[in-house]
């Protein structure tokens, strides 16, 4: 990539979780890293450029609109990474990604949405190949964390000899919520469907996100929707709200490293909720309010109920709220060699917002400033990647630098 006027650009950082990326870059990037802020409107850019202080008095204010497609190429030309926290991404997406793809400029975001990246594959893929842009969707919860522990479990495995990944299972333990932006990001994913039944298949498609749909393995686990007792991790478990979009995201991963973690891999995620009574109680009512929360956004009259109970996209919880949150992901692995592994993603601070926050940050900062560092997977000079492909160690190494635990053991 050529030299650019600036490092990466920052576009949505009026919203609320564009605004805490933006404070954590402010304190996290290193003197001289060179960052602008993007937005439909200056005088709202610039505000939010104010709320930062002094050590963001002079990054630069840029105009660009996700419905005006010159000045997305315009942003994306002054830049070598742009970071996007404006979606819904199946609305807002794929003319950002397109301008990315075209003048070879690395793009991450915060989706989670399976029709949005299989629009942006099949649209952008050969493109940014082409042009060497890396375009990395999924850098926030979802589903940076999923990603990294099959990655680390893999490597793991590789440097004891252990053999490949077979059936592996990631339990998620959380404290918090999801964005406001991810709860609009669902409900846009379930419009399209009711609109297009057909989008139903591709959406529920365990190998939706995969580059060659014919070449995966048969034997994948369906995604889990039963509430049972988990002897391994000792605990409840329930239905995990995003599993049916991180196993995706893994599973392209794989695909990409030509299956490097194994060819009987299989993978699932659940919700751990505890032991006892009160954890099988948890269980199920965390299974019961997936069940009514997915009914109500896809009723239009029901719809108004869901507004009144989580935030709207922009909106987040107070300071504290986001402090005394945390989430742990832990995968468990069985090796074709029979050696047992327990690999670990965990942080403090709320899922949703700032611990995604600090995912989003470092992962546009790995691109902006370590790209020569960064891996790629095999015969590829760019394209729709995955934090795992796009970023690897590189990623697991700032998360640690900032707090996370990133660590493999052995069983």
């Amino acid at each position: 990539m050529t030299d650019r006027e600036l490092d990466l650009i920052l576009f949505g950082a009026t919203g609320f979780v564009g605004r805490l990326t933006a404070e954590h870059l402010v304190k996290h990037a290193p003197a001289g890293t060179r960052i602008g802020l993007a937005g439909r409107s200056a005088a709202k850019v610039e505000q939010a450029r104010a709320r930062l202080g002094v050590h963001a008095a002079d990054w630069p204010v840029i105009v660009a609109d996700a419905d005006d497609p010159a000045s997305l190429a315009a942003m994306a030309r002054r830049t070598r990474v742009v970071v996007s926290t404006v979606g819904p991404y199946a609305a807002y997406g794929l003319p950002l990604v397109r301008a990315c793809a075209e003048t070879g400029t690395d793009y991450v975001d915060l989706t989670g949405e399976v029709l949005f990246v299989r629009r942006s594959i099949d649209q952008a893929q050969q493109l940014a190949d082409e042009t060497g842009a890396r375009i990395v969707h999924s850098c926030g919860y979802d589903s940076v964390p999923s990603d990294l522990v099959v990655l680390m479990a893999a490597e793991r495995a590789r440097a004891d000899e252990a053999g490949e990944l077979t059936d592996t299972t990631t339990y998620a333990t959380l404290r918090g919520g999801f964005s406001g932006g991810t709860v609009a990001s669902a409900r846009q994913q379930l419009e399209e469907i009711t609109r297009d039944p057909s989008l139903r298949r591709v959406a529920l498609d365990k190998f939706a996100l995969s580059p060659d749909r014919s070449k995966e393995p048969s034997g994948e686990w369906k995604d889990s929707a039963a509430v049972r007792y988990s002897d391994e991790a000792r605990s409840w478990v329930a239905p995990f709200i995003m599993a049916t979009y991180n196993t995706r995201v893994v599973r392209r991963s794989n695909a990409l490293l030509e299956h490097a973690y194994g060819r009987r891999f299989r993978y699932r995620e659940v919700m751990r909720t505890g032991d006892g009574a009160v954890g099988s109680a948890t269980a199920y009512a965390v299974a019961a309010g997936l069940g009514a929360g997915m009914a109500a956004m896809s009723l239009p009259f029901l719809s108004t109920l869901v507004d009144k109970v989580v935030p709207a996209p922009g909106e987040g919880p107070s300071d504290r709220k986001r402090a005394r949150g945390f989430f742990r992901m832990d995968a468990y692995t069985l090796t074709t060699s029979g050696k047992r592994y327990r690999s670990t993603v965990a942080a403090q601070g709320d899922p949703g917002y700032a611990a995604t926050s600090v995912m989003l940050g470092e992962s546009a900062l790995a691109l902006a400033l370590e790209r020569d560092r960064c891996p790629l997977p095999p015969g590829m000079n760019g394209g729709v990647l995955t934090p795992a492909t796009a970023l690897g160690n590189v990623l697991v190494e700032r998360l640690r630098a900032q707090g996370f635990t990133c660590e493999v053991e052995e069983l």
